[in-house]
């Protein structure tokens, strides 16, 4: 099972070096991309959120949307129910850079994926889902237990 996981990883590092490489191509790095698709996504997001559904420092993130709104990519603005709180949101420049970035992630997945039969893949999101729940609910229960 060792192997199965490692092999996860080395899977997921080949994919970020790909869209590293790919995202480089329209002078964005993969941080900024994730942040872009995020904000598409959920737009109007307050900082705080976007860290968190980022996996992402604070401190990081801010830097980041500092060079995307320098770069007119993204917006803040102050959030009506907290004056200590920013709302981002991806401006009208940005729309064309996201829809390509959109295009090369398309273009990574049928790479990606090809070759593997559609029912395959569904088999595999499942189970991905299903490790994803497993390593979620082990760390609950070991916190839990330090905790106690």
């Amino acid at each position: 099972m060792e192997d199965l996981l490692f092999d996860i990883n080395e899977t997921a590092r080949a994919i970020r070096r790909a869209i590293d490489q790919r995202a480089a191509v329209f002078g964005v790095t993969r941080a900024q991309w994730r942040v872009l698709v995020r904000l598409k996504r959920e737009p109007g997001l307050r900082q705080v959120e976007l860290a968190e559904r980022l996996d992402m420092e604070p401190i990081t993130l801010c830097r980041i949307i500092d060079r995307l709104e320098e770069a007119g990519l993204v917006e803040r603005k102050p959030d009506p129910s907290d004056r200590r709180a920013w709302r981002v949101e991806v401006t009208q420049k940005a729309e064309p850079l996201v829809k390509k970035l959109r295009g090369l992630a398309h273009d990574l997945a049928e790479e990606a994926m090809g070759g593997i039969e559609e029912t395959d893949l569904k088999d595999l999101q499942f189970q991905l889902a299903a490790i994803r729940a497993n390593v979620a609910r082990a760390g609950e229960q070991r916190a839990k237990a330090i905790r106690a």
